[in-house]
């Protein structure tokens, strides 16, 4: 499975059944799972970990040191979960010791060509990055969420899962579980409600998460006093609480 004209070092660990194009070439301290295919011209560096049944296209650069004037050659990580899909010319970093030391990647998503994952990112399950979507060092993305075409993120920032980015958006502060936000400035316009319902969220549960948008964004609240008058609702329902939640959590503030 793995084509002569590939480069495979003898310190990387393949399973049997992995598939490696001609012109591929993959370091040391690299591990790849069953059933995972590698195309031509593709660049797997280490400390890198693949799970199963990904799939890697042309020109993909996977693993390689972050790009970071405090990195020393640490020897950091790049972890991948399964049924990943890279496409051409997609550009993964490991992390750095000023972080955990760990970019990490869930299972079931997918890059199109040209994105950028930045040192020590961590994105969940279900991602999708469209075209020259790009992340800066330290982005975590949520669950389901979907970046549109050359959305760029700011380092530090965190996406909360099932929200929905427009082409060309330019995030720089913390977007809210559920939200969509676009334009230039960008900033939120609804919520995502048929990405909620395509993912088996009900009409109720749609609802409060929209009574709860409202109460953050169109209120005139500030935003202390919008997450007081969430919190009787958030004590019964999963979704508000998790939206209150969040924004305790947020370091830059969200974008509002």
């Amino acid at each position: 499975m793995i084509d002569p004209r590939a480069i495979v070092d003898e310190g990387a660990k393949l399973a049997e059944d992995v598939s490696v194009g001609p012109f591929s070439i993959i370091g040391p301290d690299v591990e790849i799972g069953a059933g995972t295919v590698i195309g031509p011209h593709v660049v797997i560096s280490g400390p890198t970990k693949i799970g199963k049944e990904n799939r890697f296209f042309q020109f993909a650069s996977i693993g390689e040191d972050p790009q970071d004037k405090k990195y020393a050659g640490e020897a950091t990580e790049l972890l991948i979960g399964d049924n990943n899909v890279f496409r051409e010319s997609c550009t993964v970093h490991r992390g750095t010791v000023q972080d955990e030391g760990i970019t990490s990647i869930g299972d079931d998503n997918l890059f199109m060509a040209y994105t950028h994952i930045a040192h020590d990112c961590r994105i969940g399950n279900g991602v999708i990055m469209s075209n020259s979507a790009t992340l800066a060092g330290h982005v975590e993305i949520g669950d389901q969420v979907i970046l549109g075409g050359f959305t760029l993120v700011h380092q530090f920032c965190k996406i909360g899962p099932h929200a929905f980015a427009a082409m060309a958006s330019q995030i720089t502060k913390d977007v809210l579980p559920f939200v969509m936000v676009g334009g230039i400035p960008t900033r939120p316009y609804s919520i995502n409600s048929e990405g909620l319902k395509r993912r088996g969220f009900d009409s109720e549960q749609i609802t409060r998460i929209r009574n709860a948008y409202k109460t953050i964004y169109k209120s005139g609240l500030l935003l202390s006093d919008a997450v007081k008058q969430l919190e009787s609702v958030a004590k019964n329902d999963e979704s508000v609480r998790e939206m209150i939640e969040f924004i305790a959590n947020s370091d830059r503030s969200i974008l509002r």
